[in-house]
């Protein structure tokens, strides 16, 4: 679910640069007067970090070769415990399951006597995948070559996010290894349900024990690898909150039209339960077959402030709209709009998207029926101040106003939209994190995509919440896709420099003002 945009589209406002940064070795070495009297122990945690680096290389192909599939309810239990494993081997000297209405997730703490502490956000479940379509077997994770990154991991889960992951845990275990004590504590919760938006994750953060923990964090990240061929990362202030839905349409449920499949001839006498679905898909946007049309959709939806556009003018000047469609493969962003009016509309307009449409029968040749059941997978992307509860609630009653009320709506998951203050320590940490290792950087509103921060944001969290990272990897739940190990590109982190980016992060927040 959490997709960034696009990989190589969106870059660099802040050019704060350090002469010298070597992303692609992984030496993007912080000055010791960043940290008072770090300079020692940050050169014997590099020096750790390049020795565990075969290990780190080996966790991330073993952790792949171990996926839980949400959707499928396929081997969650395994995946799980084998997460807790990974977070004990790091040193998490406390690490619990944690039941929930759906599948377990994690809670575990590292107290390392530190006067700040710093919250984590993982997730071990992964997307499905059609194994035709990869070049590989998809929880083989080989590593192979590609033009213009260099050696890669191939496999499901690779950015998405276990790669980023497993480089947190690798700067984790450089500490640990380097008899360094960390700069601060952490507190880190998993999930097993953010591929199916995040149904139960809420009650994992809320219990009595983990909402105490965390209250005591400066703020949590996810970690990340966005940087693209020029190195830049865009730092997102929020998320699109997403709705996972199907709508499904039946002659049995309907009253109309046949309980089964029949012959297509019948369709001169009776009512075809897949156009009802189609006529009612119709309704949910306009002519434009985009602008949301459920009524009430956008009384509350938040135009962009002042800063947030001066923000997407910013990047609009500093990114490639040439580079974005060639990485997306299209030719035209909606309405013919301008680089700079696209990126805007991407940052402030919610959506309905359509899925998959499944109905009747798709193989060679025709069958000649009428189909007595169709259904659509859709999604929502909401954005402040929409709420899921709301919207899933006018969605239901624009169905019902307008006579498909008999159409189920199945609401799997789902969350708010999440903001972050560029003000705040966990976002002025990543600037100054990216400054030294001469990574260009953009602030940017919101990403388009969707990871449940705002459990985080709201009440009774009330932490700001956000991704870091260095390093690269794309083709999140598409086939193939990879994580960088060994970067062929100076300007872009292979998996030690990742790994130091995290090492660094959590000097930098253990100190900032």
């Amino acid at each position: 679910m959490i997709m960034q945009g696009n990989n190589n589209d969106m870059t660099v406002t802040r050019r704060r640069l350090l002469a010298g940064a070597a992303l692609a070795g992984g030496t993007a070495m912080v000055p010791a007067a960043a940290f008072g009297a770090v300079g020692g122990d940050r050169a014997k945690i590099a020096a750790a970090v390049e020795t565990g680096k075969a290990a780190s290389v080996a966790r991330i192909q073993d952790w792949i070769k171990h996926p839980g599939i949400a959707a499928e309810k396929w081997q969650m239990d395994t995946a799980c415990d084998y997460t807790m494993g990974l977070l004990r081997d790091a040193g998490f000297q406390m690490v619990k399951k944690m039941p929930t209405d759906g599948e377990p997730g994690i809670f575990a703490t590292l107290d390392a006597g530190a006067k700040r502490t710093m919250g984590i956000y993982f997730m071990y479940d992964v997307k499905q995948v059609n194994p035709a379509e990869w070049s590989s077997p998809p929880f083989e994770a080989r590593i192979v070559d590609k033009p213009g990154f260099g050696k890669v991991i191939v496999g499901r889960g690779a950015i998405n996010q276990k790669g980023p992951e497993a480089a947190f845990l690798a700067a984790v275990h450089a500490f640990k290894d380097a008899r360094v004590k960390l700069p601060v504590n952490l507190v880190l919760v998993a999930e097993g349900e953010e591929e199916i938006a995040s149904p139960n994750f809420h009650q994992i953060v809320q219990a009595p024990e983990v909402l105490k923990a965390l209250k005591k964090a400066e703020g949590v990240i996810i970690p990340s690898a966005w940087q693209n061929q020029n190195g830049g990362v865009q730092i997102n202030l929020g998320a699109k909150g997403p709705i996972e839905f199907q709508l499904i349409a039946s002659g049995e449920k309907w009253g109309r039209g046949p309980k089964g499949d029949i012959h297509s001839s019948q369709h001169a006498h009776v009512d075809s339960p897949v156009w009802h679905l189609v006529q009612a898909l119709n309704t949910l946007v306009g002519p434009d077959g985009h602008t949301p049309a459920v009524d009430g959709w956008f009384d509350n939806v938040r135009p962009l402030t002042a800063r947030e556009k001066e923000l997407i003018a910013a990047s609009a000047k500093t990114s490639s709209e040439d580079e974005a469609k060639l990485a997306l493969g299209v030719k035209a962003w909606i309405n013919d709009e301008p680089w700079q009016t696209s990126l805007e509309r991407l940052a402030s307009q919610p959506t309905i998207n359509i899925q998959g449409l499944v109905s009747g029968y798709t193989g060679p040749g025709g069958k000649t029926i009428l189909p007595g059941r169709a259904e659509a997978k859709l999604e929502c992307r909401l954005v402040p101040n929409q709420t899921a509860k709301e919207a899933e609630a006018k969605l239901r009653a624009h169905l019902k106003k307008r006579g498909f009320g008999d159409i189920e709506v199945n609401v799997s998951g789902g969350y708010d939209p999440t903001e972050t203050a560029e003000n705040s320590r966990i976002i002025r940490a990543q600037q100054a994190v990216y400054d030294r290792a001469g990574a260009p950087q953009t602030l940017f509103p919101r990403l388009a995509g969707s990871w449940p921060g705002a459990v985080f944001t709201q009440p009774p969290v009330s932490l700001p919440a956000g991704q870091f990272g260095l390093g690269h990897g794309s083709g999140a739940h598409a086939p193939n896709e990879y994580f960088v190990v060994d970067s062929s590109n100076p300007k872009v982190a292979g998996l030690t420099g990742s790994t130091l980016g995290f090492v660094d992060y959590l000097y930098e927040i253990s100190v900032i003002s």
